[in-house]
């Protein structure tokens, strides 16, 4: 796999030939015709979750201990309307890195004219899961999401040499 992969940010083509070797880069996306960008792909909702209690972050080794939630229903047109406050959003794909490519991803250009905000964290090389990203609603007349909405765009970046690989507390989350 990493014979195709240049340093720096991966075009289409790069990412699509990554999405079809025989260990997929990513899985689980609703339409690759869709969400394939050229510099990146569209990451889609699966489910919204509300905050239920204060998560915490401690000096050292210790863990970070986060905040419960609570799955929010969509209505019969697969839609939740969100008013003002932080949500979790767990994506519908699997991310598969390779431990010589990482990613970032920033929300799309849609969600910053409506009022809200994406938050993400890095997607380290060798990390394989179906992630969540923090959706926070600054409109004071709330927000609409739709089931299957793209949310972030994710880039991925080829690095210069392979990595050990992440190894952490997410690795495999939210798969079967």
């Amino acid at each position: 796999m990493e014979a195709i992969v240049q340093h720096g940010v991966l075009d289409a083509r790069s990412i699509l030939r990554l999405i079809e070797s025989p260990e997929p880069l990513l899985e689980g996306y609703l339409d690759l015709d869709l969400q394939l960008q050229p510099n990146g792909v569209d990451l889609t909702v699966s489910e919204v979750r509300q905050l239920t209690s204060a998560g915490e972050v401690s000096a050292g080794a210790e863990p970070a201990s986060v905040s419960d939630s609570r799955v929010l229903r969509f209505d019969d047109d697969g839609v939740i309307h969100l008013p003002r406050g932080a949500f979790l959003v767990q994506l519908n794909e699997v991310v598969r890195l390779p431990r010589h490519i990482t990613a970032l991803a920033r929300p799309r250009s849609s969600l910053l004219r409506s009022g809200a905000s994406v938050h993400t964290a890095v997607w380290d090389a060798g990390y394989s899961g179906r992630s969540q990203i923090l959706l926070t609603v600054h409109n004071p007349l709330g927000y609409r999401v739709a089931r299957g909405a793209r949310v972030v765009q994710m880039v991925f970046l080829g690095l210069s040499q392979s990595t050990d690989g992440y190894s952490g507390r997410y690795q495999g989350e939210n798969l079967p």
